[in-house]
């Protein structure tokens, strides 16, 4: 994803929260460059999940997201979910 993208944030978030929320996004794109560990994957999932808890607000700024990347954080954090431990995961 070479592109700079505008990354949804809150203004409500705290810096850390920010933080979290972009280094979780960055980490969906890596999945469809290079690929990126199960574990790291789902680490940053769960800190993105701290700062979004609501299902319907994660749709939405996933959604943002994806219509701005055509990626899709759903599939990404499913498959690894279902991958093997310690298992590289490389979305196309």
């Amino acid at each position: 994803m070479e592109e700079s993208v505008n990354i949804p944030i809150s203004m409500d978030w705290s810096t850390e929260e920010v933080v979290d929320v972009v280094e979780f996004f960055t980490i969906i794109e890596k999945a469809y460059d290079k690929g990126v560990k199960k574990e790291v994957l789902l680490d940053h999932y769960n800190r993105f999940k701290k700062v979004v808890p609501s299902k319907s607000e994660e749709k939405t700024i996933c959604g943002e997201f994806e219509g701005k990347t055509n990626v899709s954080c759903w599939h990404t954090v499913q498959a690894a979910r279902k991958a093997e431990s310690a298992a590289l995961i490389k979305m196309s």
